[in-house]
């Protein structure tokens, strides 16, 4: 049931009064149940500013979204809700401790910070303080520290893999494009097979990881096999 103020609307979405009243005149926002003579808003229309806002940071102007929003525009962005994971949350840490965990010193220490927050590990606050954007990432680069390898190249590491990684994931989504999505378009994308598309695209993830996973484990088998075998040999010459 709608039970938001427009006030409290906005406060929960984190924009302005004068925000919510002209995105809702533009026509981006449905209007508000009235009950007496007050405006009351629900949880559809705090996904629809939140949608908003994440749209705006894409650098999507709100013309194009307003064509987004309309149909089969926002079934596309049914889509690409579909496909998305829940962020990770974000831990705030103080310059001491990111310091510490990472061994976060040295002359190199600025420059190696540059790095983390240009590969969207950390992000800088501001009075000494960082907000942690990956908190997985930190604790990847925090464990290789621990082992003895450099925090420079754990940073390398991470951007490698990261690389790596989205030119896996654009192939996936390539495949996705050309044996799915073409095949629906050339159809004239009936109705009935939107829930069809959605379903598919929130799998390609999942297959995606599983099979990185496996195909990663076996290869780095093979390495360090190979690896210990011309230590043996070295050693044994």
């Amino acid at each position: 049931m709608a039970s938001l103020t427009i006030d409290e609307l906005a406060r929960e979405t984190g924009l302005t009064v004068r925000n919510v009243r002209s995105h809702h005149a533009r026509g981006l926002l449905p209007p508000p149940e009235v009950r007496g003579r007050t405006g009351f808003y629900g949880p559809e229309h705090v996904e629809r500013l939140k949608l908003i806002k994440e749209l705006q940071s894409e650098g999507l102007k709100l013309g194009g979204i307003k064509r987004l929003l309309g149909d089969p525009g926002e079934r596309i962005l049914a889509l690409k809700q579909a496909g998305n994971e829940p962020p990770e949350t974000p831990e705030t840490v103080t310059a001491a401790e990111l310091a510490q965990r990472i061994a976060l010193d040295g002359a190199d220490a600025r420059k190696l910070l540059k790095r983390a927050m240009k590969l969207g590990i950390l992000e800088g606050t501001g009075e000494g303080y960082f907000e942690v954007k990956s908190p997985a990432l930190l604790a990847a680069a925090e464990e290789a520290v621990k082992r003895g390898v450099s925090l420079a190249h754990a940073l390398d590491l991470i951007e490698s893999v990261s690389r790596h990684s989205r030119t896996v994931a654009r192939e996936f989504i390539q495949l996705f494009m050309d044996d799915v999505w073409q095949p629906f378009q050339e159809a004239g994308m009936p109705d009935e097979r939107w829930d069809e598309l959605a379903e598919s695209i929130e799998h390609v993830r999942p297959l995606a990881a599983q099979a990185l996973l496996a195909v990663f484990r076996r290869t780095m088998d093979e390495e360090v096999g190979a690896t210990i075998d011309d230590m043996a040999r070295r050693l044994s010459g």
